[in-house]
C-alpha cells in the first residue's frame, strides 16, 4: 500500500498538464477603420436592436415569426442541442463509470462464467452478480483535450445558430422591401396604363375632329398596351415574393401584410459601423471559424495522448457461487481492485497518421479563420460604399422624377393648346415611368443596403437568442 500511494503521489501531479499546444487566436491584420468610414467611432449599428432599424411594426412582426417558426431557425436550434449532447458525453469521461452485471447459468464442465468448473463431467450451476467500476486517470490531459474539442464544437454551433438567425432576419427584411418595391412598380404600371389610355382617348377625339392623325392614336394605343403588359408580370412577382416570405416564416404560401408603402419609409439610419476590432467578437461566422480552430487545436492534443500510456483504476464487488442459497455467504464474496496500464506498441504508423491529420486540420482551420476575417472586413466595406452611393443615386433620381412630372404637365397643356405635337407628349410620358421605377428600385436598394450592413457587422449580437 505504501508503494501504491507513492506511485499515485508521483503520477497525479501530472494531471495539471495537458498534452498538445494551448490555443492562441491566429494573428490577423486588423485595420484601424473600415474602408469607407472616415470617422471611426466605438458606437456601431450592430449594437442597435433589429426591430428599431425601421419603424415598421409589420416588418417587426414578420421577423419575429420567422425567428420563432422558420425552419432554418428551428433546424439550427436542434443542431445546437445535438452538439450540446456531444459535449455532455465527452464531459462524462471525467468521472468514474459504474456498471452492474448478473449471471445465472447451468452447464457441464462449464468454463465460461463458472467460478468453480468441476472438470469431472458433472453438471453444475453458477450465480455471479457484481458491480464494476472504472476510472481513467487523466494523467496527460487527453480527456481534457477531448472536452475542449467537444465544447468548442458546441460553441461553434451556437455561433452558427446566431448566424442563421441573422441571415433569416436579413432575408425577411430584404424580401419585405422587395415586396414593397414590387407594389410600387405595380402602382406605377397601372398609373402609366391609365395615363396612356387618357392620351389615347384625347388623340381619338382629335382624330374624329379632323385635327389628328391615325399615327397619334396608334402610338398612344401601343404605349398603353406596353404599360398594361407589365401588370401581369408584376403581379406574378408580388405573389412569388409573398410565397418566399411565407416559406421563411415556416408557413404555407399566403398573402403577406404590408405596413407603410415604400415611399413613406424614412431614409436609412446613419449610425456608424464601429471599430473593426469589435467585429472579431460579434460576427457569427468569425466566431464559428475561431471555435473550429480551437477544436482542431485541441484534437492535436488528443492524438498526442494516443501515443502515451493510459492509467486507470478499476474495481469489482459482488458474489460468485454454484448454489443460489449460498449467494450471501462470506465464502461467496467476490471483489477485486487494481490499477490499469494500457498503451500502444506497434500501430503500423496509424497513430502518427492521426497526429499529422490533426496538425493539417489545425492549419486548415487557422487559414479558414484568417480568410473569414478578411472577408468580413470586405463585406462591411462593400456595404458602406453601397449605402453611400445608393443614397447619392436616390437623390438624383428623385430630382429626375420631379422634372419629368413637370415636363408631362407642361407637355399636356401645350398639346391641348395646339402648341405641341403628339410626339412631345408621348416622349415625356415614356421617360417619366421608367424614371419612377428606377427611383422605387433605388429606394428599395438603399433600405436593403442597411440590412446588409447590419448583417455584415454581426448585428444583434447582444440580443438574446
Amino acid at each position: 500500500m505504501r508503494r501504491r500511494r507513492a506511485w499515485l503521489a508521483a503520477v497525479l501531479p501530472l494531471a495539471g498538464c495537458a498534452v498538445g499546444p494551448n490555443y492562441h487566436r491566429p494573428d490577423t491584420q486588423t485595420p484601424a477603420a473600415y474602408r469607407g468610414d472616415a470617422a471611426p467611432a466605438a458606437a456601431s449599428l450592430a449594437d442597435d436592436k433589429w426591430w428599431e432599424l425601421y419603424s415598421d411594426p409589420v416588418l417587426t412582426d414578420l421577423v419575429r415569426k420567422a425567428l420563432a417558426n422558420g425552419f432554418d431557425a428551428r433546424i439550427a436550434a436542434v443542431r445546437v442541442e445535438q452538439s450540446r449532447a456531444i459535449s455532455l458525453e465527452a464531459n462524462g469521461l471525467y468521472y468514474p463509470s459504474l456498471a452492474y452485471s448478473s449471471e445465472a447459468f447451468r452447464g457441464k464442465n462449464s468454463l465460461l462464467g463458472n467460478p468453480n468448473p468441476a472438470g469431472n463431467g458433472s453438471i453444475g450451476d453458477g450465480f455471479a452478480p457484481y458491480l464494476s467500476a472504472a476510472w481513467e486517470l487523466d494523467v496527460w490531459g487527453r480527456v481534457r483535450r477531448l472536452n475542449e474539442a467537444a465544447r468548442s464544437q458546441y460553441l461553434g454551433t451556437q455561433a452558427a445558430e446566431r448566424g442563421v438567425r441573422l441571415s433569416l432576419l436579413s432575408e425577411v427584411a430584404e424580401d419585405y422591401f422587395s415586396l414593397l418595391e414590387a407594389d410600387q412598380e405595380l402602382v406605377i404600371a397601372r398609373q402609366a396604363t391609365h395615363d396612356f389610355g387618357s392620351s389615347f382617348s384625347l388623340f381619338t377625339e382629335r382624330l374624329q375632329g379632323g385635327v389628328a392623325s391615325r399615327l397619334e392614336t396608334s402610338s398612344a394605343a401601343a404605349a398603353q398596351a406596353a404599360a398594361a403588359a407589365q401588370i401581369p408580370a408584376l403581379e406574378r412577382r408580388v405573389a412569388m415574393t409573398e410565397n418566399e416570405i411565407s416559406v421563411l416564416l415556416g408557413e404555407n404560401p399566403e398573402p403577406v401584410a404590408r405596413g407603410a408603402p415604400l415611399a413613406d419609409h424614412a431614409a436609412a439610419p446613419s449610425t456608424p459601423p464601429g471599430l473593426p476590432s469589435a467585429l472579431l467578437e460579434r460576427r457569427p461566422d468569425i466566431l464559428q471559424a475561431e471555435y473550429a480552430a480551437k477544436q482542431a487545436n485541441a484534437e492535436i492534443g488528443v492524438t498526442i495522448g494516443s501515443f502515451l500510456p493510459r492509467f486507470g483504476l478499476s474495481a469489482v464487488l459482488g458474489a460468485a457461487t454454484q448454489n443460489w442459497s449460498k449467494l450471501t455467504h462470506q465464502r461467496s464474496e467476490l471483489w477485486a481492485g487494481g490499477v490499469d496500464l494500457t498503451g500502444p506498441l506497434v500501430q503500423g504508423g496509424a497513430l502518427r497518421g492521426e497526429y499529422l491529420q490533426a496538425k493539417a486540420a489545425w492549419q486548415l482551420a487557422k487559414l479558414q479563420y484568417e480568410q473569414t476575417v478578411v472577408g468580413a472586413y470586405a463585406d462591411v466595406a462593400n456595404a458602406l460604399i453601397t449605402r453611400q452611393k445608393l443614397a447619392e443615386s436616390r437623390v438624383q433620381l428623385a430630382k429626375e422624377v420631379d422634372a419629368y412630372r413637370d415636363a408631362v404637365r407642361v407637355a399636356g397643356e401645350r398639346y391641348r393648346a395646339g402648341q405641341a405635337g403628339y410626339y412631345e407628349l408621348l416622349q415625356v410620358q415614356q421617360q417619366l415611368y421608367p424614371a419612377e421605377v428606377a427611383l422605387a428600385q433605388a429606394q428599395r436598394d438603399e433600405l436593403i443596403s442597411v440590412v446588409q450592413l447590419y448583417k455584415a457587422l454581426g448585428g444583434g449580437w447582444n440580443e438574446p437568442l
